[in-house]
């Protein structure tokens, strides 16, 4: 009988050792979109002329956002957000690359996304490719952009105003809305860091 007790205890001791506390998840100011089933790795020009994939920044949390150079409003807004968010985040900025796809490849050349991006803040990083490269990564994050002619005979380019977080693994969390404000940035890339 006793080794039935034994036995018995060693089971029940075996099997509280086993119950943990579950690993809270983060909570976010964005949107927990954990477990997307969109968005996927690509490859792109940066604005130093050479070739970015994504993976290249594991380790790192990721902010992607959509824009042109030419954008009045949102874009700047949103890249000083997150310049801001950076100086929120303290030395833990080093840990985030926010990268700035241009959804207007024929104006925003390597070249003119090198002086634009920086701007914001050094780490930043823009990217480009061929009209169809866009597109194609463009469609992956379900962002929608379209030109229209303007009375000066040039164009703007209507665009999704939202972005991304990866957490360090590469794997899309976050969704902020645009005017996220920084201090809701850096909450998050904070949460995401943990």
């Amino acid at each position: 009988m006793s080794f039935l007790r034994l036995l018995l205890l060693t089971v029940v001791l075996a099997g509280l050792g086993a119950c943990k506390e579950p690993v809270a998840r983060p909570v976010f100011k964005g949107t927990d979109i954990s477990g997307a089933s969109f968005g996927q790795p690509f490859t792109l020009t940066g604005h130093d002329g050479k070739p970015y994939h994504l993976a290249q920044s594991r380790g790192k949390v990721v902010a992607l956002f959509f824009g042109y150079t030419h954008c009045p409003d949102v874009c700047p807004t949103t890249l000083l957000e997150f310049a801001q968010a950076g100086k929120l985040l303290g030395k833990d900025a080093q840990q985030l690359q926010v990268l700035f796809v241009s959804v207007d490849p024929e104006r925003d050349t390597p070249s003119v996304l090198a002086a634009y991006v920086p701007h914001f803040d050094p780490r930043f990083l823009g990217l480009s490719g061929s009209p169809a490269q866009v597109a194609a990564v463009a469609r992956q994050y379900k962002i929608v952009s379209q030109r229209h002619a303007t009375a000066d005979g040039g164009y703007s380019v209507d665009h999704s105003a939202g972005s991304y977080l990866f957490d360090r693994d590469g794997q899309l969390r976050v969704y902020l809305p645009y005017a996220t404000p920084a201090i809701d940035i850096a909450h998050d890339v904070k949460a995401l860091l943990g």
